[in-house]
């Protein structure tokens, strides 16, 4: 099952998951682009957005206000879902409208690949360049050889001493895939200093030991986090 956290107000951008993608709402624009693969339902704490999926043929579920985390709020969704232990989970952010559906079913197939893990949490990458890395909303991403991510930040990571401008960096996308036990178990997890400092929910997992394994995706798709970043989105896929 796809899930899609959809909180109406944001910080840096009111409302931003309703304003106009081609002539469909963000969140309904995000749920249509990734509905050919699973079933997709939008967790929100929004009665307005509620409506709105209603009217689009789109299952959604009415979640907490108090949520500091799109996991979280997914997390109570599959609750409230009743779903098994050994469901696949994915959360998709409601500010990726232009998501292939090629680079979500890329992640639900790793999942498959690791759910016999005692935790299993996928998430996927692709290569950006320096410039773009100096971005810190892109958040980068730097993996064991494994395939496993060490660590996410905001800042550029890792630092090239030699200060390589051609070098290309891990920009991370914020897709997460779980077995629904395993989402449980991240979301009982206490809120971690790196996480806080860092403002990633994902640090929560390696903070706790729990290993993110990342798939390398291609992708033009990037989140949209401000009204800047709108601009650019519509200008590059029209």
């Amino acid at each position: 099952m796809i899930i899609i956290p959809a909180r109406l107000n944001s910080s840096r951008f009111e409302n931003k998951i309703l304003v106009d993608i081609f002539g469909l709402p963000m969140v309904i624009r995000t749920a249509k682009a990734v509905s050919i693969l699973d079933d997709v339902v939008i967790a929100t704490d929004s009665q307005e957005v509620v409506d709105l999926a209603t009217q689009h043929d789109i299952k959604a579920v009415l979640t907490s206000t108090e949520h500091q985390s799109g996991t979280d709020r997914i997390n109570e969704a599959v609750n409230i879902l009743n779903l098994d232990d050994d469901e696949i989970v994915v959360n998709v952010q409601a500010d990726e409208p232009f998501i292939e559906a090629e680079v979500v079913q890329a992640v639900i197939n790793q999942v498959k690949e690791l759910k016999d893990r005692d935790f299993t949490m996928v998430s996927c990458y692709k290569d950006i360049n320096s410039e773009m890395a100096d971005d810190p909303n892109h958040v980068k991403v730097i993996c064991d050889d494994s395939g496993d991510a060490i660590y996410f930040s905001r800042s550029k990571i890792p630092y090239h001493r030699d200060h390589y401008n051609s070098a290309n960096y891990k920009g991370h996308l914020g897709i997460y895939g779980f077995t629904k036990k395993s989402l449980n178990d991240f979301c009982s997890f206490k809120e971690s200093l790196l996480e806080e400092t860092e403002k990633l929910e994902q640090l929560r997992a390696i903070s706790n030991s729990c290993k993110i394994n990342m798939v390398h995706v291609e992708s033009n798709s990037f989140g949209i986090d401000t009204k800047e970043d709108l601009e650019n989105a519509l200008r590059f896929f029209k």
